[in-house]
């Protein structure tokens, strides 16, 4: 009977609502697909080997043994941007030790430099590995440090359910005549809050800012929220984020800087209009041929929600059924894998 092969999926955390988790999730299931048995490792998170020191700026360093241990018959490593951002210095240098001549596939959703203040180190390589980028910007400054990799962009269920848009509105205290904008993100100082608060001000509407402040952002939240003038709910995400969508009119992403910036693509799933901004990788997205509003153009914001045109909703959904669908994930792990020195 032939031998199950074991991935080993390892990262800071696992199993949240960051974009890293959220993707790794994805890659869990496209592994399963292709006959993996998956085994999970990080230093937050519901995971099968939660190991000390593993995490984003761990007090203590990572924990060896434990990693051994977790890594011991794995016939595929996957490291989910742990090797990618220098956020655990000592763990992401135990990692790649511990992945050195065996293979791995090293899962970029950020580089160093493309991080204020995290400095300019490639990622560490080796023959044995594969490296895979969100999109094609990092790649090709990945081959600039003499790293080639492979862009698999993040993949999304097109077919996800419609979301309950009255209950969830209802829940939320906004009356059906209510605008409603959508920052469906954590709050952090690239996520550019504050343009999200000013355009709702600007439009009438109520914010829903669906994440936490980490990193520190909490103050300047505070000071933005006391001074903005609109409606504002924070946190109470629903369980379905299909829900949040649902009860949306708009979404609002106006990033200064994403890895990928998944609500692109969500909005799009779910029918809603979005609102950009100027971050680099929103306009290789927008290649494929989705049409946004600018964060800056809220004139022609304020005619489509005055008289909206579900053409636009439409054609968004063909873009991302068509170039970013989850059912062709395995597919594209698969051809990297074919790739690895050792088959399974």
């Amino acid at each position: 009977m032939p031998t199950v092969p074991v991935a080993a999926v390892v990262s800071f955390r696992l199993g949240g609502t960051d974009g890293v988790s959220i993707e790794a999730a994805k890659w869990c299931d496209a592994l399963a697909a292709l006959g993996y048995e998956l085994v999970t490792v990080a230093g937050e998170g519901p995971v099968d080997h939660l190991v000390d020191g593993l995490g984003i700026g761990a007090a203590t360093g990572p924990d060896r043994p434990a990693i051994e241990r977790a890594l011991e018959g794995a016939d595929l490593v996957v490291v989910e941007n742990l090797c990618s951002l220098p956020l655990n210095p000592a763990a992401a240098e135990l990692v790649a030790e511990l992945c050195r001549g065996r293979p791995a596939v090293l899962h970029h959703h950020d580089l160093s430099w493309q991080r204020p203040n995290l400095g300019q180190a490639p990622p560490p390589d080796d023959p044995d590995w594969r490296h895979v980028t969100i999109n094609q910007l990092s790649r090709d400054q990945l081959r600039a440090q003499g790293i080639e990799a492979v862009t698999i962009y993040n993949r999304f269920d097109t077919t996800a359910s419609a979301g309950d848009r009255a209950s969830t509105r209802s829940a939320l205290g906004i009356s059906p005549r209510d605008r409603l904008f959508l920052q469906p993100t954590r709050a952090l100082p690239r996520k550019n809050v504050g343009a999200a608060l000013a355009l709702s001000e600007a439009l009438g509407a109520t914010f829903w800012l669906l994440g936490p402040a980490e990193d520190g952002y909490g103050p300047e939240l505070e000071d933005l929220l006391a001074r903005c003038s609109c409606p504002v709910v924070l946190g109470r995400a629903p369980a379905d984020t299909a829900d949040a969508y649902a009860a949306s009119d708009l979404v609002v992403l106006p990033s200064v800087w994403e890895g990928f910036g998944n609500p692109t693509v969500e909005s799009a799933v779910h029918r809603r209009p979005l609102v950009v901004g100027p971050y680099p990788v929103a306009g290789e997205l927008a290649a494929f041929g989705f049409r946004w509003f600018s964060v800056d153009d809220r004139e022609a914001l304020a005619r489509w929600l005055d008289r909206p045109d579900p053409t636009l909703l439409e054609d968004n959904w063909e873009v991302a059924d068509t170039h970013f669908s989850l059912r062709d994930l395995p597919a594209l792990i698969a051809a990297v894998l074919e790739t690895l020195p050792v088959q399974f």
